[in-house]
């Protein structure tokens, strides 16, 4: 029979049809009644399905399996015996009942026995981290692999005979699911399974440690490609994650904050950019941004950053215990003296409203530079996404609190940005990194 087991809702459902004798969780009796009516329709030449449900039956609920099957049985006895070939003999046989009266004492055994598993299930829930409250929570389900250890456990611990068959009809599993779960095969091949898990496991370690930075599923995916030449489907990556519980960082939304308030004399400048990030000319778009890090025992330094927006390679960045203009400006400074860089035609850079970027003394400095300048509209994060992304995956991955000095900081910044140009794989840079990307535009141009 099909591996399909009623709730109780299709209990109910399918006993108020006319034609169903009985039904459990694990199949229907049908009467003899629509039996017949089947093969007289059948042989006109409708089908099983369309049968089933001219006479009042849900076929997604029976299931499509279940009713070919019950469809093929019925044929075969209709074509061995005739209309006696349908008919329902069970009440009939004078051999063993159908079904054995139970003692007070069995009775209670089972009582016993049920309250045990559900005892251990909701254990298990817990565990798995449902607390059952509320309709808005996820629901956690237990897998029949877990059903099966926790049926076994019950019957170990609490010395339950001949209850093999009972607990797994509580628990909605199958009684030969359970005996092929702990057969020696299938064990064998668990564990064989585990070994090969926990090859992936070390492998997956090493790029998730690689350079001590903390990486997803999909970092993993690229640096083992990239640095181990190793090629895993995510997957399996994430599978493999999850069973042994390596966690990724978790990027949390960083709401957008003004420096400080525009004076008169400072000058904003109209949006350039309009969200068009990715204009594949290294040199050409320029991002700018200025980012807050607390350290050591709330120690508060400021970090200010040049970013390619088309590459996503930084070009310059500034640490400082003070959040003056000079912050901004020695950035700039350090883009001009970074041989790397060639400003492509037409080349500008893009900020927010911060007082740092409307100062006429940083606008002073853009214009020698021989750049453009662009503004984000006021109070819109989004116009400047890809640097803001940039802060968020950098307070992530770096160790910036356990740093206990100024020093200590720029030391962890700076191998920090050597480890993301060169080595931090991204998706959407056709997986490869920041450096690697910028040559490979430049070699397609």
């Amino acid at each position: 029979m099909p591996k399909k087991y009623f709730t109780e809702k299709e209990i109910e459902i399918l006993s108020n049809n006319p034609y169903v004798n009985s039904v459990s969780i694990k199949g229907i009796i049908y009467s003899d009644e629509f039996k017949k009516i089947f093969i007289i329709e059948n042989k006109k030449g409708k089908s099983p399905r369309e049968i089933f449900e001219e006479n009042g039956f849900d076929v997604e609920v029976i299931g499509i399996v279940r009713v070919n099957r019950t469809a093929s049985r019925w044929r075969a006895a209709y074509n061995e015996s005739g209309i006696l070939g349908l008919r329902d003999t069970r009440k009939d046989n004078s051999g063993r009942p159908i079904q054995k009266e139970l003692t007070l004492e069995e009775k209670n055994a089972r009582l016993e026995a049920q309250i045990q598993l559900l005892k251990a299930e909701n254990e298990l829930l817990k565990k798995l981290g449902h607390d059952g409250k509320g309709d808005g929570k996820k629901q956690v389900k237990v897998s029949a692999e877990e059903k099966f250890l926790l049926i076994r456990s019950v019957i170990e611990k609490y010395e339950l005979k001949n209850m093999v068959s009972f607990l797994c009809e509580i628990a909605r599993v199958s009684r030969s699911g359970y005996y092929n779960f702990f057969s020696i095969e299938a064990q064998e091949k668990r564990d064989r399974q585990e070994k090969e898990d926990l090859v992936l496991k070390e492998n997956i370690l090493k790029a998730f440690h690689f350079k001590r930075r903390k990486k997803g599923a999909r970092q993993i995916k690229m640096t083992l490609e990239g640095q181990f030449h190793i090629t895993y489907n995510l997957k399996r990556i994430r599978r493999i994650m999850k069973k042994y519980k390596i966690e990724c960082p978790i990027r949390r939304a960083n709401p957008y904050k003004k420096l400080l308030k525009a004076t008169q004399e400072h000058s904003v400048l109209p949006n350039l950019l309009n969200r068009k990030f990715k204009q594949e000319i290294p040199g050409k778009v320029f991002l700018t941004d200025i980012t807050y890090l607390y350290y050591g025992k709330r120690q508060k330094a400021y970090l200010s950053t040049i970013k390619d927006s088309s590459t996503n390679e930084i070009l310059a960045y500034n640490v400082s215990d003070r959040l003056t203009l000079d912050l901004a400006t020695d950035t700039l400074e350090k883009l001009k003296n970074n041989r790397k860089v060639r400003f492509a035609e037409g080349a500008f850079i893009h900020s927010d409203q911060g007082v740092h970027y409307t100062s006429p003394t940083f606008q002073k400095h853009v214009k020698k530079l021989g750049l453009g300048q662009s503004m984000s509209r006021r109070g819109n994060c989004w116009d400047n996404a890809p640097q803001e992304s940039f802060f968020g995956h950098f307070k992530d991955e770096t160790y910036v609190k356990s740093c206990t000095t100024l020093k200590e900081l720029k030391r962890e910044i700076r191998s920090y940005m050597a480890y993301y140009n060169n080595f931090r794989y991204q998706w959407n840079l056709k997986k490869m990194t920041p450096v690697e990307y910028r040559n490979h535009l430049l070699k397609v141009a």
